[in-house]
């Protein structure tokens, strides 16, 4: 088995164990069925604050309101479906809930066209199967059965792109918090602590558009994007720092100034107009979220560390842009080339030696 420093992602309930145990061990609030900390806990876990001596580091910086609702769902017998553009972090939001009620965040089913029913409920190992006939020791369980009978959340990703069939076979689940296996005359009953936390991308609405008795199931809850510039600043430099202490990059962090350009760049073309609203803007066929400006950060890094001196610079800015907005070339390089010469390039001193490398990347 792999030692926890040589896996390249760590689950959030082992990255931050520390501050799980914290939070169990200081709780004085009653702690419902199921989980292993109060609502309040959890609470703080995901917002940030203090257990005794432990600084707990916040993990979703967004209103605290939408937070409070979503785990207010999961302490009563609703599912959760989170919904929102890309890189509103649904999926982190989800793990971290499930981590800080579970201590297991691994029982995750992802979204796909090809997934299936058998994905959902259970499936079979046909070589038990046909040796020994229908059996529990030949049932392969799902994350979802698993949840149930520990009675423990499940997490779903993408629900809107799994096929009909797929999504319909949630709803008797989530209706009556029970599988039926009539291969074995059997029927497993949740235990209390079970539920499900799914999420939905608005992009992706129409892939396969979940049902009105689906959706019955679900306390929905939107993901708005970072509201304000300040915030996502905020946000983009937090992961990219923890992001960066997980992968030893052998660079500096970006100054202020490189995130801050990174940021304004990606709003202003994802919002059409610049920060000012002066000028209107063509946006780009990606989505250019928080989460796309902290990977390209990231790969600058990773570009710094690698091949040059350690210190993020226009250089390595421009080719993590480069790559990040120009996706598809026959609309994103014209946009891409008018966002250069009729925004930035205006902007001065600061932007003038990035404005020349993403120029020289873009020929």
């Amino acid at each position: 088995m792999a030692k926890s420093n040589e896996i390249l992602r760590l689950p959030a309930e082992l990255l931050y164990k520390n501050e799980i145990d914290a939070l169990i061990k200081n709780e004085t609030n009653p702690v419902p069925a199921g989980w292993q900390m109060s609502p309040k806990s959890v609470l703080t876990y995901i917002m940030g604050g203090k257990s005794g001596n432990v600084t707990i580091t916040p993990k979703y910086m967004g209103d605290r309101k939408i937070v409070e609702i979503c785990i207010a769902t999961l302490v009563t017998d609703r599912a959760l479906l989170l919904i929102g553009e890309p890189g509103t972090a649904k999926s982190w939001l989800s793990e971290h809930l499930t981590a800080a009620i579970n201590g297991n965040s691994s029982r995750v089913i992802q979204g796909t066209a090809g997934t299936t029913e058998e994905q959902i409920r259970y499936s079979w190992n046909y070589a038990m199967l046909l040796a020994k006939g229908p059996s529990f020791e030949s049932l392969v369980k799902s994350p979802v059965y698993n949840a149930m009978e520990t009675g423990t959340i499940a997490r779903i990703e993408e629900i809107s792109r799994c096929a009909s069939e797929v999504q319909d076979a949630l709803i008797s689940i989530l209706s009556e918090k029970r599988i039926s296996v009539p291969e074995l005359s059997e029927e497993v009953a949740a235990k209390k602590g079970f539920s499900v936390i799914a999420t939905a991308n608005t992009r992706d609405k129409g892939v396969n558009e979940m049902s009105s008795a689906l959706k019955r199931r679900f306390n929905i809850v939107v993901l708005p994007a970072p509201s304000d510039m300040e915030t996502e600043i905020d946000i983009v430099k937090t992961r990219v720092a923890q992001m960066a202490d997980n992968f030893h990059l052998n660079a500096k962090l970006p100054d202020d100034s490189a995130v801050e350009r990174v940021v304004t760049v990606f709003r202003e073309l994802r919002e059409g107009k610049t920060l000012d609203g002066q000028i209107k803007l063509k946006s780009t066929s990606g989505v250019l979220s928080s989460a796309e400006a902290i990977s390209l950060l990231v790969n600058s890094m990773a570009l710094a560390g690698s091949f040059g001196d350690g210190t993020v610079g226009d250089s390595e800015l421009a080719s993590a842009l480069q790559g990040a907005i120009v996706k598809d070339e026959s609309k994103d390089k014209a946009v891409w080339t008018e966002y250069l010469e009729n925004v930035m390039r205006k902007r001065g001193k600061s932007y003038a030696g990035l404005y020349s490398e993403c120029k020289e990347r873009n020929q």
